[in-house]
């Protein structure tokens, strides 16, 4: 498994700005490494790149053991482009999916 600094960009499938699907209030935007989800930047500490089975994830994660809970209920820990091209964001509480807002 090879982690990867907050710095190091994600996908670029995955840059650029995004809404909710079902709420278009909801606002995704990566830019880089950054990611910036219903209005606040989310702290992680690494992540980790996989593509498999045609779906691309992004899985966040937080070096300390002690925050680890804390950090899957507060922020989004992951991010998957599935092989249909669905763009989902997650916790361990709720999964939305993201799509590009039309000009």
């Amino acid at each position: 498994m090879n982690r990867l600094r907050p710095d190091e960009p994600l996908p670029p499938q995955m840059q650029g700005r995004w809404m909710g699907a079902d709420d278009p209030l909801s606002e995704l935007v990566v830019n880089g490494g950054t990611i910036t989800c219903f209005g606040s930047v989310v702290k992680y500490d690494h992540k980790v790149i996989i593509e498999k089975d045609g779906a691309l994830t992004v899985s966040l994660g937080v070096d300390d053991d002690s925050r680890i809970d804390d950090f899957q209920r507060e922020n989004i820990t992951g991010l998957v482009i599935t092989p249909e091209g669905h763009f989902v964001v997650y916790n361990v509480k709720f999964g939305l999916e993201f799509v590009r807002p039309t000009p």
